[in-house]
């Protein structure tokens, strides 16, 4: 399943006129969900192709035209207990607003934001588009368990010259994923490609901020390798981000570090949780500059976070014809408290003491 697009048939849609903001669920074409898993592949593929289609927004706009789009990536998750929640939508509907306003855009009102998730979520498993929980996915700390993808983004109005939004429209759509890194080994080279630079739109999740992301994680694997990771635009020496996803190095002197946020960093949601993790564990974590020698130098553990990588080992990194193993190829003590921790807070089988899950159902 990974990231395929099977939108489930409810999705959310706003649209920005007259300074204010107007909501509908749209019910897009369906059969029962039993239904749909027994169609044949080319009815199943016709079926996910009408769901991906609305007639009534424009062709050319800002946003098919130069890229002028931001997103969110949040996630539903299977209950221990049988239910449906959230992880932490309160924090990706205060990046949302941010991006549109970064855009400038009119902002989105994050109570809207977090109730239009959990309805579009609702309304689909209303008509059975629901995943079950598998005591099954525990014995790989959930590395290979399924999930909701909740997909919010913006779409400009009809325009060709190069212009901002003004009246732009806001859409969720829903999809089931299981894993976004594919199992075997998880070995990650430094790209040459800059992904963002000072003054740029790099602490914005704009769409057309991921084109240099998908080229350099496709040549990633072309050369083998599961994922790239990106150094500053300025000095090309230190760290910043994976292709879509923010870094962590757990060094030989017990400090976790993991880049500062400054305009070229995307401020992560499972970022800031990981953090908080790892100081109630009494771990020193330093948000810093780390350079590529001394990644190689001191680093002992390394990890990738993100709503779709979760906190997920990177067993080694590649830069200039050198590699760097960490903990030999291993997963690391410290990755894997963190990890499981969060995974088990999201699906359940951990209390939520933070109060990071919205309940759905």
């Amino acid at each position: 399943m990974a990231f395929a697009l099977s939108s489930y048939p409810v999705t959310y849609r706003a649209k920005y006129a007259g300074k204010v903001w107007t909501e509908e669920y749209l019910e897009k074409p369906h059969k029962t969900p039993a239904e749909e898993a027994a169609m044949g592949a080319d009815a199943a593929n016709a079926l996910a192709d009408s769901r991906n289609f609305y007639t009534d927004m424009p062709l050319v706009g800002y946003t098919t035209q130069y890229g002028l789009s931001c997103f969110e990536g949040l996630k539903a998750l299977p209950q221990k207990d049988g239910g449906l929640a959230i992880f932490r939508p309160d924090r990706n509907a205060v990046r949302f607003n941010k991006s549109m306003i970064g855009l400038y855009m009119p902002g989105f009102p994050e109570d809207a934001f977090v109730r239009a998730c959990v309805e579009t979520v609702k309304r689909n498993v209303q008509l059975g588009f629901k995943l079950q929980y598998k005591a099954e996915w525990e014995k790989d700390s959930f590395m290979t368990a399924d999930s909701i993808y909740i997909r919010p983004f913006t779409y400009a109005e009809g325009g060709i010259g190069v212009n901002i939004s003004y009246e732009p429209w806001v859409v969720i759509v829903t999809t089931p994923v299981s894993s976004y890194f594919s199992a075997g080994k998880s070995e990650a080279v430094v790209t040459e490609r800059i992904r963002a630079t000072p003054k740029g739109t790099g602490w914005i999740k704009a769409s057309s901020n991921y084109v240099i992301s998908a080229l350099a994680k496709h040549e990633a694997a072309d050369a083998g390798f599961m994922e790239c990771v990106f150094l500053d635009a300025t000095h090309r020496k230190y760290v910043e981000e994976g292709s879509s996803c923010n870094i962590f190095f757990y060094l030989k002197s017990g400090e976790l570090v993991t880049p500062e946020l400054g305009d070229t960093i995307l401020p992560g949601i499972t970022r800031s949780s990981i953090i908080e993790l790892a100081q109630d564990r009494g771990v020193k974590v330093s948000e810093r500059q780390i350079a590529i020698d001394e990644v190689f130098a001191e680093a002992k553990e390394c990890f990738v976070s993100g709503t779709a990588a979760g906190a997920t080992p990177i067993e080694s990194l590649s830069y200039k014809g050198k590699k760097a193993v960490f903990n030999d190829g291993k997963v690391g003590e410290l990755t894997a408290e963190i990890r499981d921790t969060l995974k088990g807070i999201q699906y359940g089988s951990l209390p939520d003491t933070k109060g990071w899950m919205t309940r759905v159902v």
